[in-house]
């Protein structure tokens, strides 16, 4: 997982430099301190999806190539076999896997993510990113916070909001939970 995040590091720094824009100004532009995206670009800290997408939108890129390095060549239509989707586990709390990551010109982001259960006294982490988000549960429970906002989803339950708003997710019951989340 720390190779993982040192190479999205890199990455990310290596669009900034391309485009010629200091770290300071992006971090900026993107509405983070400086502190946070020098922990982000040094690859001393995770970097959340949600900042990638802010990150790939700003650069006008696909959101595969800060996570992998390549660009998505598919046009017409992408086929993932269960579990062969793009693994990004970088974060602790989460682990997604891209269903869509080799289709060009995607007008949403496809992700099965897992959250394993974690205690009561672990932290949440909350992220938010431009656009809508629907998950639906096909596996435990889970719940769901949005701001101020505490949502119980189980499966076969669903739930669109507004990304942009802070977020978070726990299992529920000390299970895993999985769901499919479509970002758009």
């Amino acid at each position: 997982m720390v190779d993982q995040i040192r190479l999205i590091a890199e990455r990310l720094k290596e669009l900034r430099e391309i485009a010629g824009i200091s770290a300071e100004s992006l971090a900026m532009e993107l509405g983070i301190t400086s502190t946070i995206y020098s922990e982000y670009e040094s690859g001393n800290s995770d970097i959340p999806v949600g900042f990638l997408m802010k990150v790939a939108h700003r650069f006008n890129v696909d959101l595969l190539v800060p996570l992998s390095g390549e660009n998505p060549r598919l046009h017409l239509y992408s086929v993932v076999r269960k579990g062969k989707g793009l693994k990004v586990e970088r974060r602790k709390q989460y682990k997604y896997e891209n269903l869509a990551f080799n289709f060009i010109d995607k007008k949403a982001e496809s992700f099965i993510v897992t959250v394993e259960p974690a205690d009561d006294n672990t932290s949440i982490e909350f992220n938010s990113h431009p656009g809508q988000e629907f998950n639906y549960i096909t596996e435990g429970s889970m719940k769901l916070y949005i701001e101020t906002h505490e949502v119980i989803l189980n499966e076969g339950d669903s739930v669109y909001f507004d990304s942009s708003y802070k977020h978070a997710m726990r299992a529920l019951n000390n299970k895993t939970v999985k769901f499919l989340a479509v970002i758009l």
